[in-house]
């Protein structure tokens, strides 16, 4: 029996990195199946991600082997197995269409996630969480209960094991202390193609500024609003006909399609965070 692994690196660069891992799984008998590299000539980092498979072996041993290799190297690095789902918290408001979208192409089988609950701080898709027989959490935020709040929404995360949560237009700010314990796992979706138009009603200031295109970011979160690491983007056309309600309908598919990749990326390790950039290796 074979089982495919993942592994993600990034280290100083420095000549024979590519030749070190490859000679490496070699050795452990791994069947290299896919494999991308990026030097990045501004940061002298090295990222790498390959896909491989090997027989007789368990991940516990693998990943001691990893972790000597690494040291030679000042490698940070990730292993895990391509078969495993990863379990994944969604957060949502009252905009469904993310939401939805994740929910149909996890049922389809196109995301490697496992979708463990939904929390909202409103009622409105509890409906759509009980016909996937996904647990639906209800939790109002107000400015007076935002510290309670957080607290339970992140004792859901902890208690189903979550490696992903996505804000599928999760219309609530989070609190600088929550975005630093979900550091490089929560992914948001932004209505707009940042850096322009951040925080709140972007589809407001676009069309106040007369813009030819609209956008939408999938980012990490993190305590600076909207200045996440950035996964992916993609645009849409506009013109001056179109009314604030024209850019907001045309703008979600875009958002859903940003949001998809983005997390279809993180699911298969294919992102590597890069200061305040991502290596994505598609």
């Amino acid at each position: 029996m074979t089982q495919a692994y993942i592994l993600t690196l990034s280290c100083p660069d420095r000549l024979g990195l590519v030749h070190a891992v490859s000679g490496f799984l070699l050795e452990q008998g791994g069947n290299i199946e896919e494999a991308a590299q990026f030097n990045d000539t501004v940061t002298g980092l090295f990222f790498m991600r390959v896909q491989f498979a090997v027989a007789n072996t368990d991940t516990a041993s693998l990943k001691a082997a990893v972790a000597t290799l690494a040291e030679q190297y000042d490698m940070k690095w990730s292993l895990h197995s391509k078969a495993e789902r990863m379990k994944t918290v969604i957060m949502v408001s009252k905009e469904g269409h993310c939401l939805n979208d994740l929910l149909f192409r996890w049922k389809s089988g196109l995301l490697p996630i496992e979708i463990k609950a939904i929390i909202s701080n409103h009622r409105e898709f509890y409906q759509l969480a009980a016909s996937y027989n996904i647990p639906f959490h209800h939790i109002p935020v107000t400015a007076a209960t935002k510290a309670q709040a957080e607290e339970r929404q992140y004792e859901i995360i902890q208690e189903e094991g979550a490696e992903l949560v996505v804000l599928a237009r999760y219309m609530q700010v989070l609190s600088n202390d929550l975005c630093q314990k979900l550091s490089g796992r929560a992914i948001n979706i932004h209505h707009s193609f940042l850096p322009s138009f951040k925080g709140a009603k972007p589809y407001y200031q676009a069309h106040d500024r007369g813009v030819k295109l609209i956008g939408a970011t999938a980012h990490y979160v993190t305590a600076d609003l909207d200045e996440g690491p950035i996964i992916e983007q993609d645009v849409a056309r506009a013109d001056h006909t179109d009314t604030v309600e024209d850019l907001t309908a045309r703008g979600r598919d875009t958002e859903s399609q940003v949001l998809a990749r983005a997390v279809k990326w993180h699911s298969e390790r294919r992102v590597i965070p890069n200061g305040h950039k991502t290596v994505v290796f598609r």
